[in-house]
């Protein structure tokens, strides 16, 4: 279960473990709060019934409507185990599950809670309600025992992953507006606050003439655009800072950078960054969450001072100048995603974990 099924990390970690379960052993159905996305689609066409909920709010009464008709579908389809993806669906799903006597029901953490203070009472009060919680890195385990309090024994840690047939090195193909840059710094991410990517135009701002030709590229869509446009404008970066909508398909982008930073002040284990090292990009992550489980300083990547600009542009300086450190961590980065975080290895382990906790086998 999710909230939506369009953009966004969590929404396609579901519906492609639904795709990719063995369906020689398990069933799978998904279910919504929004069923219009383009996730929606690909569930059709591979033949997984969605539940949508009229659910838009937990606090209106259309939430009683939704949980009766989650309790009635559970029931009709005989559903054993129930598994949350985000916040809005474990606060909402689990109870629900557990009133209607789903034997099996776990919850994800995939955030840190600190990102959504207002919701955190009622996912401690689901932490007493689920049979296990799956992690997607150890930060987020650490998280959930030392700050959460939930029991060790509940956590389960499951990667994301990436579908490595289609994040792979391409060759450089610069659109209209690059095609006359020589140094791609780049940004994927959705425009939040927790982001920061404030830090990231500060820290180009000073690296911005270390080369002719050096273009900033932010690719995404949220409610800081306007802001961080303005703070573009404030150092006077002209045509040097580019911004492109949150697309479907990052590859069309990614294969323009070079460089791919990730200045996150809160992070999970990032899609993104999995998916621009994956690409083949030279990486530079702030050093909170789940980022340096993907970046080894010095080798798969670069790590800085998450909110530090100082120390970002120490660290853009370094791979603007040195072509050959850039393609050493770029190869290491890409052999790196391919030996651990493929998709195959990834459901395959969550498969286990279902089994483990539905009582059929370790």
């Amino acid at each position: 279960m999710v909230r939506e099924l369009g953009l966004g990390g969590s929404e396609r970690q579901t519906v492609e473990l639904a795709m990719a379960l063995d369906k020689t052993e398990f069933a799978p159905h998904v279910g919504c709060f929004r069923a219009n996305g383009f996730r929606a689609e690909e569930l059709r066409r591979a033949g997984i019934p969605i539940l949508a909920l009229p659910v838009r709010s937990l606090l209106a009464f259309n939430a009683i409507q939704g949980a009766w008709e989650m309790g009635r579908y559970l029931r009709k389809h005989d559903i054993q185990l129930v598994h949350t993806f985000d916040l809005p669906l474990t606060c909402f799903g689990v109870p629900v599950a557990r009133v209607f006597g789903v034997p099996t029901v776990l919850s994800s953490q995939r955030a840190h809670r600190g990102l959504q203070p207002q919701s955190r009472r009622l996912a401690r009060f689901s932490d007493r309600l689920v049979n296990g919680i799956v992690a997607n890195c150890e930060a987020m385990r650490v998280h959930l025992i030392e700050d959460e309090g939930v029991p060790e024994r509940l956590i389960r840690v499951c990667h994301n992953w990436i579908d490595l047939e289609r994040f792979q090195p391409m060759p450089k193909l610069r659109p209209a507006g690059l095609s006359e840059a020589s140094i791609v710094i780049g940004a994927v991410c959705a425009l939040r606050p927790e982001k920061d990517l404030s830090t990231l135009i500060d820290a180009f701002a000073l690296v911005r003439d270390a080369v002719p030709g050096l273009k900033l590229l932010i690719v995404g869509s949220g409610p800081m655009r306007g802001s961080l446009q303005a703070r573009a404008c404030e150092h006077s970066l002209g045509e040097q800072c580019l911004f492109q909508d949150a697309t479907a398909d990052v590859r069309t982008w990614l294969r323009e950078m070079d460089i791919f930073v990730l200045p996150s002040i809160h992070e999970a284990l990032s899609n993104s960054l999995m998916e621009a090292m994956a690409f083949g990009l030279a990486v530079v992550a702030s050093n909170v969450g789940g980022n340096p489980e993907l970046v080894i300083d010095g080798e798969t990547g670069l790590l800085f001072k998450a909110g530090d600009a100082q120390d970002l542009a120490r660290q853009l300086s370094a791979l603007i100048g040195q072509a050959e450190l850039r393609q050493r961590l770029r190869m290491n980065a890409s052999a790196y995603v391919a030996a651990r975080f493929g998709k195959e290895v990834s459901v395959r382990r969550m498969e286990a974990v279902y089994r483990a906790f539905l009582g059929r086998g370790s």
